[in-house]
């Protein structure tokens, strides 16, 4: 079942981007399976997927030993700087990144493990006081102070939409961001890229896709419904 779920997803993804004229092959599909186990991962992965989200570190140190090795994993969480070294030759790609301070630790980590970590950086275009992520107005400056680490390469931006009852009133939160992402392309800042645009989840993903997307996280629409509890 959480295979065709799946599937379903990447059948509306494929569908939106026809609206608008996008190669479906721009978007990529990451399954957020924050909480699930290790056997509705590998439903998923048998289903075709090959990225999975998760949201805390210790979620992605447990499970990378029990499943596949060609699995590519996003830490999509809030990152804590005490815990950048357990997920940084972990994770794929770093979506959270809100601070210099953070990207200040995961230079010093990747410089450690001398290797070259792709990052995201989180804006808040929404302003929740509730959520994490840098100001727009803050972003291009943090992205030239970051840009100037040697161990990490930005590689675009990421951010997490209000939860709304109707998935068009975030239209205008990922319109912003893609218009965030042109302009700091044209400040053609060294060591950065803006290819790559993580927004939306299982309520309004299609949106995102139509407003630019080029990866979507989606959780609840393939795994169902989480239980916090356990």
């Amino acid at each position: 079942m959480l295979k065709d779920n799946y599937k379903t997803v990447l059948k509306n993804i494929e569908d939106a981007c026809r609206r608008v004229g996008r190669d479906p092959d721009e978007v990529t599909l990451i399954s957020v399976s924050k909480t699930k186990p290790v056997e509705d991962i590998r439903d998923v992965y048998e289903g075709g997927c090959r990225d999975f989200g998760e949201n805390k570190v210790q979620e992605i140190v447990k499970k990378v030993p029990e499943l596949p090795d060609d699995i590519r994993w996003h830490m999509i969480g809030h990152l804590q700087t005490n815990k950048v070294k357990q997920v940084i030759d972990k994770a794929c790609l770093i979506h959270s990144v809100d601070s210099v301070h953070l990207a200040e630790e995961i230079e010093k980590q990747a410089a450690r493990l001398d290797m070259t970590v792709d990052i995201l950086l989180e804006v808040n275009i929404a302003r929740e006081e509730t959520k994490f992520g840098m100001m727009k107005s803050e972003a291009i400056d943090m992205v030239k102070e970051i840009a100037g680490f040697p161990h990490i390469r930005i590689v675009g931006l990421m951010t997490i939409a209000p939860y709304v009852d109707d998935p068009e009133n975030n239209r205008p939160i990922f319109r912003a961001l893609k218009d965030l992402s042109v302009d700091i392309m044209k400040e053609n800042i060294d060591n950065v890229s803006m290819g790559v645009i993580s927004m939306g989840m299982s309520n309004d993903y299609v949106v995102a896709v139509e407003e630019g997307a080029t990866l979507v996280r989606v959780g609840t629409s393939i795994f169902g419904e989480r239980n916090y509890a356990i």
